[in-house]
């Protein structure tokens, strides 16, 4: 089941890699036809008929009414009609449907189809519009006609899951939340057939940011709402959904996601679903409401378009040119440390930085006399530290030399690749709610190295896409933008000193494995965000300075460092990370095969 739950992963990412290098429209039947010979083996969460049964009629603490806010504009009979019943199966049935209609004449059966349902219940709300107003416009028709507590969006053209509202109403009622997203899935005639699941992570500022991951299922809290003072707008027409929820998102106070599909979204020619480029002017309304919600909160960068249509790179404004110490150990191995300084010194394009070397025992004449040379730049310092080796021990150490108000932990077996490594990584963490930055590292293969950390994976945490090759768009192009994640590896990683300072640095106890990784969560902790981005690129040959765990002694001090961490984070290990959904697969090096 493993086996073919990683290789339904691997397809769905191959076959986006397809749509997007030969058209959208040329490669979707040949790739659907692919990933349909897997829809059977996808992690899923499936609701048993008696589950289901068992919700209808279930009573909770509050009593929450539902509007579920459905535009209508020239909507196909057989897609209009299976959008109604999907409603109407709703296991929680406190809901009213409220569809706003602005189609043309020749589409009158619009109107004809949903007075008819209204006719036969009085939870369904039908209104036609004097003419078309607009995505934006016929939705906020829907919301002046909408009565209720939470406002649930959802397309003229989509299914919802049975146990939807159910779901919702549970996590209205345990965490009081005020705004809640699902998983979804994307079909082309049943939902049965559905092939592109998107598993999502909870909620994560630099994802939504770079697309609009949340998308579908979203509801919301009327309160909420209120607070932004005025609901969809016609300037941001074809990212209506995205402007909406980044002002939410903005004030709310509690997002909950439910990891579940629980919202089927309907491809066909029209539709984004089918092709991205099938409403460009999407795209440019994405960016203003981008812009829009950088002013809002304070930031300021550029918005430019990433690899995949609908994603988005910011590039944020730098502050000055603060300096950055980059931090590597080292013990002999001339060669790897001559090849990662040369990276550094001919390669990087930001100005303030200095390397300091923290020379753990070396023996070697050739380093020492390597290290001469190094010294006739005033920018290049060598400490040295005695004892035996312990990475947190002696980063700690070289940090006591360091002048930076920004640090970087850089290994000696890396090799920079993007010239900008600093910027992409600096212009994140000089932000005050993030702590640390990470980025992407490819062994000398063009095979990716580390794509983040997700914690959990394979007992204790494991690199995100890790195999990947190069140029993979990974999971749901996840390789493709900046995001949020639990933790990042120190073979390089960004932190600001203060925040090196408040978290106390490396726990020597972890001699070598996890250390970088128990510093994340401690910096998590503090309550900042730790940022991946795929546009600060290295080389990392892992593990080549220290060696591999071949040793009983190496490998006893192994153990003891996974217990630790263990059962340090016992409680966050046992919640599962909260960038990666637990429907994909518990190890998340077997992504892809």
């Amino acid at each position: 089941m493993v086996l073919e739950n990683n290789r339904y992963i691997s397809l769905c990412c191959k076959g986006l890699k397809l749509l997007q290098q030969r058209g959208f429209r040329a490669t979707w039947r040949k790739v659907c036809r692919k990933l349909h010979l897997r829809v059977g083996q996808a992690p899923k969460r499936l609701f048993t008929r008696s589950e289901l049964e068992q919700q209808v009629g279930k009573r909770f603490p509050i009593n929450i009414k539902f509007s579920i806010i459905v535009p209508l504009y020239n909507t196909p009979r057989r897609f209009l009609k299976e959008m109604i019943q999907s409603i109407l199966c709703q296991t929680y049935d406190n809901w009213e449907l409220c569809m706003a209609d602005g189609s043309d004449e020749e589409h009158f059966w619009v109107g004809e189809i949903c007075r008819d349902y209204a006719a036969k219940d009085s939870r369904i709300h039908y209104r036609r519009l004097p003419s078309n107003l607009g995505i934006s416009g016929n939705s906020n028709a829907c919301l002046k006609m909408s009565s209720g507590d939470y406002l649930v969006l959802v397309d003229h053209d989509d299914w919802l899951h049975p146990a939807a509202l159910h779901e919702i109403m549970e996590a209205i009622c345990t965490y009081k939340a005020d705004f809640i997203y699902t998983d979804e899935n994307t079909f082309h005639r049943r939902p049965q057939d559905a092939y592109l699941p998107h598993y999502k992570p909870d909620f994560s500022p630099d994802s939504l940011r770079s697309n609009n991951y949340i998308c579908h299922l979203t509801a919301f809290s009327r309160g909420l709402l209120e607070q932004i003072n005025e609901g969809f707008r016609s300037s941001f027409d074809g990212s209506q959904d995205y402007d909406l929820i980044l002002r939410l998102t903005e004030k709310a106070k509690q997002i909950i996601h439910i990891p579940e599909i629980l919202y089927y979204w309907r491809s066909h020619k029209n539709s984004t679903a089918s092709d991205t480029m099938a409403k460009p002017y999407a795209i440019a309304a994405a960016k203003g409401a981008l812009a829009e919600h950088l002013e809002r909160v304070g930031l300021s960068g550029k918005i430019l378009d990433s690899v995949v249509p609908s994603t988005y790179r910011i590039k944020y404004k730098i502050i000055g040119t603060p300096l950055v110490s980059i931090l590597i150990s080292n013990k002999d191995h001339t060669i790897d440390l001559q090849k990662c300084i040369n990276s550094i010194t001919e390669k990087t394009t930001y100005s303030s930085w200095e390397i300091i070397i923290i020379d753990n025992n070396s023996v070697e004449e050739e380093i020492f006399e390597y290290y001469e040379k190094l010294e006739k730049d005033a920018r290049i310092k060598i400490v040295y530290w005695p004892g035996k080796f312990n990475y947190s021990a002696i980063n700690n150490f070289g940090v006591e030399h360091a002048k930076g108000e920004y640090l970087i932990l850089l290994n000696n077996d890396t090799e920079v690749i993007t010239s900008t490594w600093i910027e992409e990584m600096l212009m994140f963490v000089q932000r005050s709610d993030v702590g640390a930055a990470g980025c992407m590292l490819y062994y000398p293969d063009e095979t990716v190295q580390h794509g983040g950390v997700i914690l959990g994976s394979g007992g204790v945490a494991g690199h995100f896409h890790k195999h990947f090759q190069r140029n993979d768009y990974g999971y749901m192009s996840r390789m493709t933008f900046a995001q949020n994640l639990s933790a990042t590896t120190a073979a390089c990683m960004m932190i600001r000193r203060d925040v090196w300072d408040k978290a106390g640095g490396l726990d020597e106890k972890f001699a070598i494995a996890f250390n970088d990784i128990d510093l994340c969560m401690r910096i998590r902790k503090l309550d900042y965000l730790i940022v991946w981005t795929p546009y600060a690129e290295l080389y990392h040959d892992e593990s080549k300075s220290r060696g591999k765990e071949d040793t009983i002694e190496k490998q006893r001090r192994f153990i003891s460092e996974v217990k630790l961490f263990q059962s340090r984070w016992e409680k966050e290990l046992a919640h599962g990370d909260p960038y990666y959904n637990p429907n994909l697969p518990s190890n998340c090096e077997n992504l892809v095969l």
